[in-house]
């Protein structure tokens, strides 16, 4: 194997010190012009490579921001990453992401890898059956920032970033009240995740302000996947009265629940309006196109580094921003929009 070049082999070369080489390759203002190019040329010519990791541990910095998400295959998380490699990019960053496959086993593993990484932050959306954040105490400890966004816990040493989910549910609701809906079904996920129970409360908290009975019976629990659509699909079909509007926690479920739903003979929005939720391409590709709240996957990626970042370089403090909240909204579609009803359509 080739030997490494290093600086003394470029000071020897040249026949200078090898500080004086240190300096000149970092662009010191004590080294002149003419003796600092010659020390870029045969540095070049002899094919040497920055050791730019051991100076970042010098500097107590890797300039690496560690991101665990549950799924890569998600269309909202690949939102929140372009968001992210945006920040991190032209701060000079750069993120190792690994996905928990949606266990807090493989999450576990994650968190050790990206703390033996020496990363300088951690960026996570926690996986579907995480329920304590143990595994990330080793950051607390050395006073490494972990920021969570989306699905969140709660901790006083980290920040949130969300959106409120609460009254983007309750606008959902409100919104299948408006076109006539009266018996409406939420299907929901892991009600012990942030995001599902804060969506179950905009909803009961939609159907009291309507003067709707509320029933637990009304709320279908599922991991929303698509075989789980079908599923919710065909125990609605069940019901009697059968429902007239379904508000459902993510859009792929949705999709696959309206597709077994018109299989059936149902109509959309007719006898059942489907709204969904992240907006995701999917919504438009289904006909009829699917309502849904659009979340805004990369202002939340930008967010989530530039708040890190801001940390990293002491300008704020994670441990005293508890919660940052986004902006979200209902975008209308002809899935609940039903004629003569009073709901506004948004483009």
């Amino acid at each position: 194997m080739e030997k490494e070049v290093t600086i003394y082999d470029i000071a020897k070369e040249l026949s200078i010190s090898p500080t004086t080489v240190s300096r000149g390759l970092n662009n010191h203002p004590a080294v002149n012009k003419n003796t600092k190019q010659k020390i870029i040329d045969v540095a070049s010519q002899m094919g040497y490579r920055s050791n730019t990791f051991a100076s970042k541990l010098r500097k107590q910095r890797t300039n690496t921001i560690g991101v665990i998400v549950p799924r890569l295959d998600s269309n909202f998380q690949s939102c929140v990453m372009a968001g992210m490699e945006k920040v991190a990019n032209e701060a000079g960053y750069n993120l190792i992401i690994s996905q928990s496959l949606e266990t807090v086993q493989k999450e576990i593993a994650n968190a050790r890898t990206m703390f033996d990484n020496r990363v300088d932050g951690l960026l996570v959306s926690i996986a579907y059956d995480t329920e304590n954040i143990d595994h990330f105490e080793p950051f607390f400890s050395k006073g490494i920032p972990v920021l969570f966004y989306d699905r969140v816990p709660e901790h006083k040493k980290c920040t949130s970033i969300v959106i409120d989910n609460i009254q983007a549910a309750y606008k959902a609701t409100a919104h299948l009240v408006e076109q006539g809906c009266s018996n409406i079904v939420h299907i929901s996920g892991n009600l012990k995740v942030n995001v599902y129970k804060d969506r179950l409360k905009g909803f009961k908290y939609a159907l009291m302000d309507s003067d709707l009975p509320f029933s637990e019976s009304s709320v279908i629990t599922t991991n929303l996947n698509e075989e789980a659509g079908i599923q919710a699909a065909k125990q609605i079909l069940q019901m009697n009265p059968r429902p007239d509007g379904i508000f459902v926690a993510n859009d792929n479920c949705a999709v696959s629940c309206v597709k077994t739903l018109k299989q059936a003979g149902v109509r959309i929005p007719e006898d059942i309006a489907v709204v969904g939720f992240n907006n995701d391409p999917i919504t438009r590709v289904i006909e009829p196109n699917l309502t849904s709240v659009d979340y805004p996957g990369n202002e939340m990626g930008e967010v989530a580094v530039r708040s890190l970042i801001n940390y990293l370089d002491g300008m704020s403090d994670v441990s005293l921003t508890n919660t940052i909240t986004l902006r979200s909204e209902l975008v209308v579609r002809e899935s609940t929009t039903r004629t003569g009803a009073t709901g506004a359509v948004a483009p």
